[in-house]
Formats: C-alpha cells, structure tokens, sequence
C-alpha cells in the first residue's frame, strides 16, 4: 500500500487528467467522481514500482480508460440514461465546439480513444500504442482513418493535418 504522501503528490499531479478523461468517457460529473475515487484507491493499493513518471502517467489513464469502460458496460449503467447528463453536457460545450465534439464522440471506440489521447492529452503515437497496447504504426492508421471520418462528417478540409 502506498504512503499518503505518495497519494496525494498522485492527486495533485494527475488529478486534471483523470477527470478530462473520466468525463470524455461518462459525460456525467457525478460518474465522473466515481470513478476519480475508485482510480485514486486502485493506485493506493497498487504496491508496483514506477520506473518513472510517464510509466506512472500511462497506467493511470490505462487504469481510468478501464474504469471508465467498465462502468459503462455495468448493467445500472445501461438500464437508465440520467436527464441531467443531458444538460449538463449543452450547458458546459462552447456552441463553436458543439459539432466538433459531437463528431468525435460518434466515432468508434476504437478510433475515438486514440483521437482524445492524441488531441486532448498531447500523446504521441509511440505512447498512445503503449497505453493502449497497440503498434505504433496501427496507431497513426487508427489517427489517419478518425481524421478521415471526421472531415467527412464535418465536410472540412485539414483536419489534423
């Protein structure tokens, strides 16, 4: 178990973060602390050595993204859908970032994490394939084909580029 003093420099380094993407995946406030709580005592009881920050930094979102997911895939989950998340995710959108997100969060899972990884969280390809577990080269055409889809959905041109 680690110390509180490792738990909370955990906290005050990696809490943003966690939240982004616990709030990427669950677009609910409520579900968002949830899971930032079950992370942050995942981490607590995880006994492994870093072998440095970036280490630690990709299990965390590895952790999140799982947590995240499995929250998702619960059966409470899928057997009501709460008004509020709808209204909160209009109230907190900028109208100019609106279709953008939209379209992002209509692409497949598998095109979709790659993206905010890439995006949202400044990843390289190299790192997302660690985080995700995938080949660097799958991840640039996961990136190329989400890039794609988007300008297609979006009828834009230089879309990433």
């Amino acid at each position: 178990m680690r110390s509180e003093g490792e738990v909370n420099h955990a906290v005050e380094e990696y809490a943003d973060m966690i939240k982004r993407v616990c709030f990427y995946y669950l677009k609910n406030h409520a579900d968002t602390e949830d899971i930032f709580q079950k992370v942050f005592l995942k981490y607590m009881m995880h006994e492994e050595i870093f072998s440095d920050g970036e280490h630690e930094k990709a299990w965390m979102l590895r952790v999140t993204i799982n947590a995240c997911k499995d929250y998702l895939k619960s059966f409470f989950r899928r057997s009501t859908v709460p008004l509020e998340m709808i209204m909160e995710m209009e109230a907190e959108v900028p109208e100019d970032h609106r279709e953008v997100l939209e379209a992002v969060l209509s692409l497949p899972d598998k095109y979709k994490d790659p993206i905010y990884l890439h995006y949202y969280e400044g990843y390289s390809a190299a790192e997302i394939g660690k985080i995700l577990g995938k080949k660097e080269n799958t991840v640039y055409s996961l990136l190329s084909r989400a890039r794609g889809i988007l300008k297609e959905k979006l009828g834009g041109e230089g879309i990433g580029e």
